[in-house]
Protein backbone atom coordinates (compact mmCIF):
# COMPACT_ATOMS: atom_id res chain seq x y z
CA UNK A 1 0.00 0.00 0.00
CA UNK A 2 1.26 3.42 -1.27
CA UNK A 3 -0.35 6.27 0.30
CA UNK A 4 -0.01 9.95 -0.30
CA UNK A 5 -1.07 12.39 2.66
CA UNK A 6 -2.34 16.14 1.82
CA UNK A 7 -1.02 18.49 4.38
CA UNK A 8 -2.04 22.18 4.94
CA UNK A 9 -0.41 24.70 6.97
CA UNK A 10 -2.84 26.96 8.82
CA UNK A 11 -2.67 29.31 11.27
CA UNK A 12 -3.31 28.17 14.99
CA UNK A 13 -6.66 28.29 16.12
CA UNK A 14 -5.53 30.80 18.71
CA UNK A 15 -3.91 32.96 16.48
CA UNK A 16 -5.60 36.75 16.38
CA UNK A 17 -6.30 37.58 12.77
CA UNK A 18 -5.06 40.67 10.99
CA UNK A 19 -5.08 41.79 7.36
CA UNK A 20 -2.34 44.20 5.71
CA UNK A 21 -2.79 46.52 2.06
CA UNK A 22 -6.05 47.40 2.79
CA UNK A 23 -7.37 44.66 3.83
CA UNK A 24 -6.04 42.68 0.60
CA UNK A 25 -3.65 40.46 2.59
CA UNK A 26 -3.59 37.94 5.29
CA UNK A 27 -0.99 39.44 7.82
CA UNK A 28 1.53 36.20 8.63
CA UNK A 29 3.78 37.87 10.83
CA UNK A 30 3.96 36.88 14.40
CA UNK A 31 1.93 33.75 13.52
CA UNK A 32 2.16 30.39 15.02
CA UNK A 33 1.49 27.88 11.97
CA UNK A 34 0.18 23.93 12.74
CA UNK A 35 -0.95 21.37 10.39
CA UNK A 36 -4.17 21.40 9.38
CA UNK A 37 -6.16 19.34 12.58
CA UNK A 38 -8.19 17.27 9.57
CA UNK A 39 -4.98 16.74 7.79
CA UNK A 40 -3.31 15.45 10.89
CA UNK A 41 -6.01 12.80 10.92
CA UNK A 42 -6.00 11.25 7.62
CA UNK A 43 -2.05 10.99 8.18
CA UNK A 44 -2.85 9.17 11.13
CA UNK A 45 -5.21 6.57 9.79
CA UNK A 46 -2.81 6.11 6.43
CA UNK A 47 -0.14 5.29 9.38
CA UNK A 48 -2.57 2.82 11.13
CA UNK A 49 -3.37 1.12 7.78
CA UNK A 50 0.05 0.61 6.58
CA UNK A 51 1.65 -0.36 10.20
CA UNK A 52 -1.40 -3.07 9.97
CA UNK A 53 -0.71 -4.09 6.22
CA UNK A 54 2.57 -2.81 5.12
CA UNK A 55 3.16 0.42 2.76
CA UNK A 56 4.65 3.44 3.28
CA UNK A 57 2.95 6.59 3.85
CA UNK A 58 4.78 10.08 2.07
CA UNK A 59 3.64 13.71 3.18
CA UNK A 60 2.90 16.47 0.37
CA UNK A 61 2.16 20.49 0.83
CA UNK A 62 2.42 23.02 -1.22
CA UNK A 63 4.06 25.87 0.43
CA UNK A 64 7.53 27.82 0.82
CA UNK A 65 10.31 27.16 3.40
CA UNK A 66 8.94 28.15 6.23
CA UNK A 67 6.19 25.49 6.00
CA UNK A 68 8.95 22.82 6.79
CA UNK A 69 8.70 22.61 10.48
CA UNK A 70 5.35 21.37 10.08
CA UNK A 71 6.01 18.80 7.09
CA UNK A 72 8.95 17.42 9.42
CA UNK A 73 6.17 17.39 11.71
CA UNK A 74 4.33 14.70 9.71
CA UNK A 75 7.49 12.66 9.60
CA UNK A 76 7.67 13.04 13.27
CA UNK A 77 4.54 11.85 13.74
CA UNK A 78 5.11 8.91 11.32
CA UNK A 79 5.39 9.81 7.72
CA UNK A 80 8.16 7.65 5.88
CA UNK A 81 9.17 10.59 3.79
CA UNK A 82 7.83 14.02 2.71
CA UNK A 83 7.78 16.06 -0.37
CA UNK A 84 7.21 20.12 0.08
CA UNK A 85 6.14 21.89 -3.71
CA UNK A 86 8.02 25.33 -3.56
CA UNK A 87 5.29 28.02 -4.08
CA UNK A 88 3.01 29.60 -2.07
CA UNK A 89 -0.74 27.67 -1.99
CA UNK A 90 -2.80 30.31 -3.72
CA UNK A 91 -5.57 28.65 -3.55
CA UNK A 92 -7.34 25.19 -4.09
CA UNK A 93 -7.32 24.70 -7.91
CA UNK A 94 -3.13 25.94 -7.78
CA UNK A 95 -2.79 23.14 -4.73
CA UNK A 96 -4.47 20.47 -6.64
CA UNK A 97 -2.83 20.85 -9.75
CA UNK A 98 0.28 20.61 -8.44
CA UNK A 99 -0.08 17.75 -6.22
CA UNK A 100 -1.74 15.78 -9.22
CA UNK A 101 0.95 17.08 -11.49
CA UNK A 102 3.47 15.15 -8.89
CA UNK A 103 1.29 12.06 -8.12
CA UNK A 104 0.03 11.41 -11.34
CA UNK A 105 2.92 8.69 -12.22
CA UNK A 106 3.78 7.84 -8.88
CA UNK A 107 1.72 5.05 -8.26
CA UNK A 108 -0.09 5.66 -5.14
CA UNK A 109 -2.93 3.45 -3.89
CA UNK A 110 -4.51 6.20 -1.60
CA UNK A 111 -4.35 9.41 -1.51
CA UNK A 112 -5.73 11.20 1.75
CA UNK A 113 -6.98 14.89 2.26
CA UNK A 114 -8.23 16.78 5.49
CA UNK A 115 -12.22 17.28 4.48
CA UNK A 116 -11.57 21.21 4.83
CA UNK A 117 -8.54 23.34 6.17
CA UNK A 118 -9.27 25.34 9.05
CA UNK A 119 -7.83 28.70 7.67
CA UNK A 120 -10.52 29.58 4.76
CA UNK A 121 -12.68 26.21 5.52
CA UNK A 122 -11.53 25.70 1.90
CA UNK A 123 -12.68 21.58 1.13
CA UNK A 124 -12.25 21.51 -2.52
CA UNK A 125 -8.55 19.71 -2.80
CA UNK A 126 -10.27 16.43 -2.44
CA UNK A 127 -12.49 16.56 -5.38
CA UNK A 128 -10.22 18.57 -7.76
CA UNK A 129 -7.60 16.36 -7.15
CA UNK A 130 -9.77 13.17 -7.96
CA UNK A 131 -10.74 14.64 -10.99
CA UNK A 132 -7.70 15.66 -12.13
CA UNK A 133 -5.89 12.48 -11.62
CA UNK A 134 -8.89 10.98 -13.62
CA UNK A 135 -9.97 8.57 -9.98
CA UNK A 136 -12.51 8.35 -8.42
CA UNK A 137 -13.45 10.44 -4.65
CA UNK A 138 -14.93 9.90 -1.36
CA UNK A 139 -15.55 12.80 0.94
CA UNK A 140 -16.25 13.37 4.44
CA UNK A 141 -15.22 9.88 5.48
CA UNK A 142 -15.13 8.82 8.92
CA UNK A 143 -13.98 5.01 8.56
CA UNK A 144 -11.68 3.42 6.02
CA UNK A 145 -10.57 0.02 5.59
CA UNK A 146 -8.54 -1.28 2.51
CA UNK A 147 -8.30 -5.23 1.61
CA UNK A 148 -7.89 -6.87 -1.57
CA UNK A 149 -7.24 -3.90 -4.04
CA UNK A 150 -10.08 -2.46 -2.62
CA UNK A 151 -11.44 0.75 0.40
CA UNK A 152 -14.40 0.08 2.33
CA UNK A 153 -15.18 3.47 3.61
CA UNK A 154 -18.29 5.07 5.64
CA UNK A 155 -19.12 8.67 5.26
CA UNK A 156 -21.42 11.36 6.83
CA UNK A 157 -24.50 11.99 4.40
CA UNK A 158 -27.57 14.21 5.37
CA UNK A 159 -29.07 12.30 8.23
CA UNK A 160 -26.65 9.30 8.45
CA UNK A 161 -23.56 7.89 7.08
CA UNK A 162 -23.07 5.42 3.86
CA UNK A 163 -20.83 2.63 3.33
CA UNK A 164 -19.38 2.53 -0.07
CA UNK A 165 -16.76 -0.04 -1.32
CA UNK A 166 -14.22 1.72 -4.06
CA UNK A 167 -11.84 0.32 -6.20
CA UNK A 168 -8.16 1.35 -5.54
CA UNK A 169 -6.67 4.24 -6.50
CA UNK A 170 -9.30 6.59 -4.82
CA UNK A 171 -8.47 10.06 -3.46
CA UNK A 172 -11.06 10.81 0.40
CA UNK A 173 -10.93 13.30 2.18
CA UNK A 174 -10.82 12.47 6.20
CA UNK A 175 -14.00 13.46 9.00
CA UNK A 176 -12.99 14.18 12.36
CA UNK A 177 -14.25 10.93 13.60
CA UNK A 178 -11.80 8.47 11.38
CA UNK A 179 -9.26 8.34 14.13
CA UNK A 180 -7.38 10.23 16.65
CA UNK A 181 -4.70 12.09 16.14
CA UNK A 182 -1.16 11.18 16.53
CA UNK A 183 1.46 12.58 18.62
CA UNK A 184 4.78 13.05 18.20
CA UNK A 185 7.31 11.42 20.51
CA UNK A 186 10.80 11.83 20.95
CA UNK A 187 12.27 9.18 19.24
CA UNK A 188 10.06 10.03 16.11
CA UNK A 189 11.24 13.51 16.25
CA UNK A 190 14.72 12.62 16.47
CA UNK A 191 14.22 10.52 13.21
CA UNK A 192 12.37 12.77 11.19
CA UNK A 193 15.86 14.60 11.12
CA UNK A 194 16.94 12.19 8.67
CA UNK A 195 14.23 10.98 6.95
CA UNK A 196 13.90 12.36 3.41
CA UNK A 197 12.37 15.65 2.17
CA UNK A 198 12.32 16.46 -1.65
CA UNK A 199 11.58 20.11 -2.41
CA UNK A 200 10.25 20.28 -5.85
CA UNK A 201 9.24 23.36 -8.31
CA UNK A 202 5.96 23.81 -9.14
CA UNK A 203 4.46 23.15 -12.48
CA UNK A 204 3.57 26.33 -14.52
CA UNK A 205 -0.65 26.07 -13.00
CA UNK A 206 -2.09 29.38 -12.24
CA UNK A 207 -4.65 29.99 -9.69
CA UNK A 208 -8.09 29.82 -10.44
CA UNK A 209 -9.10 32.83 -8.07
CA UNK A 210 -7.87 35.36 -5.73
CA UNK A 211 -8.41 37.39 -2.95
CA UNK A 212 -10.36 41.18 -3.91
CA UNK A 213 -10.74 41.86 0.42
CA UNK A 214 -11.14 40.41 3.65
CA UNK A 215 -13.69 41.98 7.03
CA UNK A 216 -13.95 40.67 9.98
CA UNK A 217 -16.52 40.20 11.61
CA UNK A 218 -18.07 42.56 13.98
CA UNK A 219 -17.17 42.62 17.43
CA UNK A 220 -19.10 40.65 20.17
CA UNK A 221 -20.65 43.46 22.14
CA UNK A 222 -20.51 43.03 26.38
CA UNK A 223 -22.52 40.92 28.47
CA UNK A 224 -25.38 42.42 29.88
CA UNK A 225 -25.68 41.11 33.56
CA UNK A 226 -29.22 40.98 34.60
CA UNK A 227 -30.64 40.51 38.43
CA UNK A 228 -32.68 37.41 38.52
CA UNK A 229 -35.59 38.55 40.41
CA UNK A 230 -35.71 41.24 37.32
CA UNK A 231 -37.02 38.63 34.81
CA UNK A 232 -39.14 41.64 33.06
CA UNK A 233 -36.36 43.11 31.64
CA UNK A 234 -34.56 40.32 30.08
CA UNK A 235 -37.73 39.65 28.38
CA UNK A 236 -37.55 42.74 26.96
CA UNK A 237 -34.07 43.06 26.36
CA UNK A 238 -34.55 39.85 24.17
CA UNK A 239 -37.31 40.89 22.51
CA UNK A 240 -36.42 44.79 21.56
CA UNK A 241 -32.59 44.43 21.65
CA UNK A 242 -31.68 41.25 20.69
CA UNK A 243 -34.93 40.04 18.55
CA UNK A 244 -34.76 36.47 19.49
CA UNK A 245 -37.87 36.44 20.64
Amino acid sequence: MKILVCISVVPDTTTKITFTDNNTKFNAAGVQFIINPYDELALTRALEITEAGGGTVTAITVGLADAEANIRKALAIGANDAVRINANPTDAFFVAAEIAAYAKDKGFDLILTGRESIDYNGGLVCGLLAEMLGIPSVNVVTKIDVAGGEAILVRDIDGGKETVKVALPIVASAQKELTEPRIPNMRGIMAARTKPLAVVEPSAHKAASAFNAFELPAAKAGCKMIAAENAGELIALLHNEAKVI
